[in-house]
């Protein structure tokens, strides 16, 4: 307890030299942050600036992207991600991007940054049963992507070889 009072007193007299967080190299905190997720990395930035540098690198946002994060930006207008920084293009990606005509959805997980993707029924296909006694499309508001879910009324076969419906 008295080495803590000491180092109150030596603080209120601005004789203490000790190192503190704000003198790591933003280099540095740059290399630790590539081994943190982004949740991790955005709420380390508060800490100071240094700390705030480092978590706006493009290189520590680079690593967090997937390899093919180019492919998932063609899906957007152009305009969209120009002049974004890595980081703006993570947290950009990290939000669903509709396609194929509002149909399918694509984004980055936001703590482990593996692409996801959401397909809606209407994007998918039955094989080999194009006849609408068997299925049809039923409109309902809960849906995602605010597309039509599909119903089935296909014949099942049971193993006593009977129809069920």
């Amino acid at each position: 307890m008295g080495a803590f009072l000491s180092y109150l007193a030596e603080v209120a007299n601005g004789s203490t030299n000790d190192p503190g967080l704000g003198d790591i190299p933003e280099s540095c905190v740059a290399c630790v942050f590539l081994y943190l997720t982004p949740p991790q990395i955005c709420n380390l930035a508060r800490l100071n600036r240094a700390f705030r540098g480092a978590a706006s690198s493009d290189s520590v946002w680079q690593s967090k992207l997937p390899s093919n994060y180019q492919d998932l930006l063609d899906l957007l207008p152009p305009q969209r991600y120009q002049n974004l920084s890595k980081k703006d293009i993570y947290a950009l990606l990290s939000r669903p991007v509709p396609f194929d005509d509002g149909n399918k959805e694509v984004w980055l997980d936001r703590i482990t940054g593996k692409i996801c993707m959401s397909i809606s029924a209407k994007a998918m296909s039955i094989t080999g049963i194009d006849d609408r006694r068997y299925w049809n499309w039923i409109s309902t508001e809960e849906s995602r992507l605010f597309a039509l879910e599909l119903g089935l009324n296909l014949p099942i076969r049971s193993s006593n070889e009977k129809f069920y419906s």
